[in-house]
């Protein structure tokens, strides 16, 4: 069978002009046009798979992902690890030998920090994490994780879009490919990169891969607002509805002429979509009317300025959820530098100094997140993950004192809508090297966090290439064990 023919001639603009057939698509279409914006998120539900969506009754509505870049060290923040303390610089047991990403492993090498429990749970954490500490009564810790990969950018890929290469879509494309957008005003899907920069492989992080390009997610953060939102200077708000009522019929009377070029539609909807912005992001984006005692419960008042920056892209995050949006990705770490661990988590040569930077700027704002959340009745029916790449070696490097990176054991939580709070799954060696007890996977945790959405992620599908394509590939279980 042939391919359909699309007629890429371009558009006669006398035609497009023509006053009977303009006044005819004016007088006729609108109201199509009205009902196709109606039904776009039924319609956009109805082509994923022959079951309605969501598959089954949610627990979740929406989902913030808080995303640390550089592998954070599991035994130095939520696994502790009690035998690593006291056999620190000992050979490790079966590691001779042994190169890791950059080279040649020393010895066993403890945390630096004290451990505490916290709880009803009695859950271990670093003296490097207290404001979380207290909230990990609501948390499900998943310590058995394993990743593909122990090189950052594909590691990262495969936390965000389930594989390792470049061009599949990620998880919060996914989630609003399937559910939809709740506030017509605003991106369905955000993400919020830290002020220190992109994280490793920027936007292919929040990309939409091979769905429809209108799914992937918009970057903006507190101090980077959305660009070219406002009007030319001079014209007032009526002109600029007029000339959008025009480019409206210009615009659909161009895709019906051209059909099958998602990319422009997406375009068209994304221009459609800052129009409404212009109006509601600067609203959204604008904390400065949050009480005074909000900004000092996220430590927006710090006067560090990396922890107050990251307060208040939490505070923005907050604020994008309560108006409707579905997913919102947030980064606290960018890419690496010449240094290591200077801006993000990736801790090769001096892990006690770079940790006592970067923990306190997660610290007190992600809790006060968590708490925001419960206060403002938002955490029974939001999901919150908190999410990186793989983890550290137990070990320090040869000729250093960092840790380096280890994709065999590594751990991420979730909190919120469906989730056993006070929980840990799973769990590595003695050690921390390797997973050991319920050994599970980064499709095992996206399938879980679709589950909590009321998606099917074997059912979530779309077609592309000849293949029905996933999140999950061809894997993933559901962690049954860690849902409420």
């Amino acid at each position: 069978m042939s391919a359909p023919h699309h007629d890429r001639r371009p558009i006669d603009p006398v035609r497009l002009l023509d006053r009977r057939e303009f006044l005819g698509s004016m007088g006729t279409g609108l109201g199509s046009i009205a009902m196709a914006a109606l039904l776009a998120d039924e319609s956009r539900a109805s082509t994923i798979s022959s079951l309605p969506l969501p598959h089954f009754p949610a627990k979740a509505k929406r989902v913030i992902q808080i995303f640390c870049p550089g592998a954070v060290s599991h035994m130095d923040t939520f696994e502790y690890k009690p035998e690593l303390q006291s056999r620190h610089g000992q050979p490790m047991p079966g590691l001779t030998g042994v190169s890791t990403f950059q080279g040649g492993n020393g010895n066993l090498y403890k945390s630096p920090w004290d451990w505490k429990q916290y709880g009803q749970c009695g859950k271990h954490v670093s003296s490097l994490l207290p404001n979380l500490a207290e909230c990990v009564d609501d948390i499900a810790f998943v310590h058995s994780l394993t990743a593909k990969s122990n090189t950052h950018g594909p590691a990262m890929l495969q936390m965000n879009t389930g594989f390792v290469f470049e061009g599949f879509p990620s998880m919060g494309a996914w989630v609003t490919y399937a559910l939809g957008a709740e506030n017509q005003n605003l991106p369905a899907f955000v993400a919020i990169p830290d002020r220190r920069g992109l994280p490793p492989n920027g936007p292919a992080n929040w990309n939409s891969g091979f769905l429809p390009a209108a799914y992937q997610g918009t970057s903006f953060n507190s101090e980077t607002p959305i660009a070219n939102l406002n009007p030319p200077k001079g014209r007032t708000m009526a002109d600029e509805n007029e000339a959008r009522k025009l480019l409206a019929n210009l615009n659909h009377e161009h895709i019906a002429n051209h059909p099958g070029y998602s990319d422009l539609s997406a375009r068209i909807s994304a221009y459609e979509l800052a129009a409404r912005m212009q109006l509601s992001a600067p609203e959204v984006t604008d904390i400065s009317h949050e009480k005074p005692h909000i900004l000092k419960m996220y430590g927006a008042d710090s006067a560090e300025p990396l922890k107050a920056s990251y307060a208040r892209n939490c505070i923005l995050a907050r604020r994008l959820l309560e108006r409707g949006v579905r997913f919102v990705q947030l980064y606290c770490g960018s890419s690496a530098s010449g240094v290591d661990g200077l801006l993000n988590w990736d801790a090769h040569k001096t892990l006690k100094r770079d940790y006592e930077r970067h923990c306190p700027i997660l610290d007190q704002p992600t809790a006060a997140l968590l708490k925001d959340l419960k206060q403002r009745g938002l955490f029974n029916d939001t999901l919150i993950l908190w999410t990186t790449e793989f983890g550290r070696m137990p070990t320090n490097q040869v000729g250093a004192e960092g840790r380096d990176h280890n994709p065999y054991g590594f751990t991420s939580w979730m909190a919120g809508a469906g989730v056993k709070g006070g929980y840990s799954y799973g769990a590595t060696d003695e050690f921390g090297y390797k997973a050991q007890d319920k050994i599970s996977s980064i499709y095992d945790f996206h399938a879980t966090a679709l589950h909590l959405l009321g998606l099917n992620h074997k059912e979530l599908t779309y077609y592309h290439n000849g293949v029905r394509r996933r999140l999950t590939d061809v894997h993933g279980e559901v962690l049954t064990e860690i849902l409420a």
